[in-house]
């Protein structure tokens, strides 16, 4: 259940359809679906489909994103206490791979992608951070609920974490980057995630 999850938590940021819904939008679940409708843009284009131009559509779909999710903050959640211990240099490095692997994981999935609709059914907000919630509905009408954790920088809002049927992307890769620095070090977690997110 854990890998259909957390399949579905990236899948339902990068490449669902909005649709409108009866409640009033707020600012940051406009800026959601601004985000979701050029990556719709992109999945649509005809041009884009052929087997020739399957990496210019990966890196525009990754620039999209790009655009609106706060990586560091993800990546810095994801390392949780292993991050202070980190120098300015690794967390850069860090945040890279962790876009990567995301990248590497997930967006390599744009072709799985059926015409998923997303229901905005509203968003709160304290301060700099607010959670919006959807519904996704499937093409067999299973509904999965989503919640998009975000944070303000000026004026935008940046997903840093997202949760399906519970199960927080974050957290989970939070648990499994901690079980690997205990029991080896941070070096191997590093080199591990150099091996998943390597270009061929």
């Amino acid at each position: 259940m854990r890998a259909v999850s957390l399949f579905w938590t990236v899948l339902c940021f990068f490449l669902v359809l909005g649709i409108a819904v009866p409640v009033l939008a707020g600012e940051a679940t406009e800026q959601i679906k601004q985000t979701t409708d050029k990556i719709i843009s992109i999945l649509k284009d005809p041009t884009l489909e052929k087997p020739a131009r399957a990496e210019e559509r990966k890196k525009l779909i990754r620039t999209i994103a790009d655009e609106r999710f706060d990586w560091e903050e993800a990546a810095r959640r994801a390392l949780a206490r292993h991050w202070s211990q980190r120098t300015d240099e690794e967390k850069r490095e860090f945040v890279s791979l962790f876009g990567d692997l995301l990248e590497a994981t997930y967006i390599n999935k744009v072709g799985s992608y059926s015409g998923e609709k997303v229901l905005y059914l509203g968003e709160s907000t304290d301060g700099d951070y607010g959670v919006v919630s959807v519904k996704v509905v499937t093409a067999t009408d299973v509904e999965i609920p989503v919640e998009y954790r975000v944070k303000r920088k000026g004026n935008g809002w940046f997903v840093y974490d997202i949760t399906v049927e519970g199960v927080s992307l974050v957290n989970n890769y939070r648990t499994q980057f901690n079980d690997i620095i205990v029991k080896s070090s941070y070096q191997n977690l590093v080199k591990r995630l150099k091996a998943k997110t390597v270009r061929k």
